[in-house]
């Protein structure tokens, strides 16, 4: 029904691992045994690092975790090797030093972290992934409600207050109308069961 924008993910890991781009990544992956985190099976996280593996061309093992947090928390130590993480969280462990951004997952690059490059930039074709927020209604909403409720929004997203407030959390706008937004759910979901086949994922 509305977006509400974008947020790149980042594809993060320790300083102690040597690794200061992604392409020093995928060779390494290549040569030896990589695992990499996620908020859990199936999460933007997961899908944006298998998109990259298959993208890359590099085999890692998958390490899901209950959240965000604790899956960052392991790559800072060093436990798993790298993830793909949502910038507003990987923040944090950025500035602070205990992680290197590697990449953003977007077509162009974050104002939130404009001097990182994007995973097509640095030579890996459809390696790319969008992760969004919107406001979701029943299916069968009538067409002239869902149109109304998709203006009213907008005019809240382009308010100068909200768009401060999305800035530091590098959340990029997404002005979809919402025959748009049905296009990108559907090219979505068929992205995503592409990337289940591809990679074999099985679903308990």
């Amino acid at each position: 029904m509305a977006v509400f924008g974008s947020v790149p993910n980042v594809t993060v890991i320790s300083p102690a691992k040597g690794i200061k781009t992604l392409l020093e990544l995928v060779e390494a992956a290549k040569k030896g045994s990589f695992t990499f985190a996620s908020a859990g099976i199936g999460s933007a996280t997961h899908w944006a690092a298998e998109r990259l593996r298959l993208a890359a061309g590099f085999n890692a093992v998958h390490v899901p975790f209950k959240g965000g947090p604790e899956a960052l928390t392991q790559v800072a130590s060093g436990q798993v090797d790298f993830m793909s993480i949502g910038i507003s969280s990987g923040m944090p462990f950025i500035r602070s030093g205990r992680l290197i951004p590697l990449a953003v997952s977007t077509l162009k690059r974050s104002s939130a972290l404009p001097e990182v490059p994007t995973t097509i930039e640095a030579g890996y074709a459809n390696s790319d992934y969008t992760f969004w927020n919107g406001m979701l209604v029943p299916a069968r909403t009538p067409r002239d409600i869902v149109n109304r409720l998709h203006e009213e929004t907008m005019k809240v997203l382009r308010q100068p207050g909200v768009i401060e407030k999305f800035k530091p959390q590098g959340i990029e706008p997404m002005p979809l109308t919402p025959a748009e937004f049905d296009v990108l759910i559907a090219k979505e979901i068929e992205s995503n069961i592409a990337i289940v086949k591809a990679a074999k994922l099985k679903f308990n």
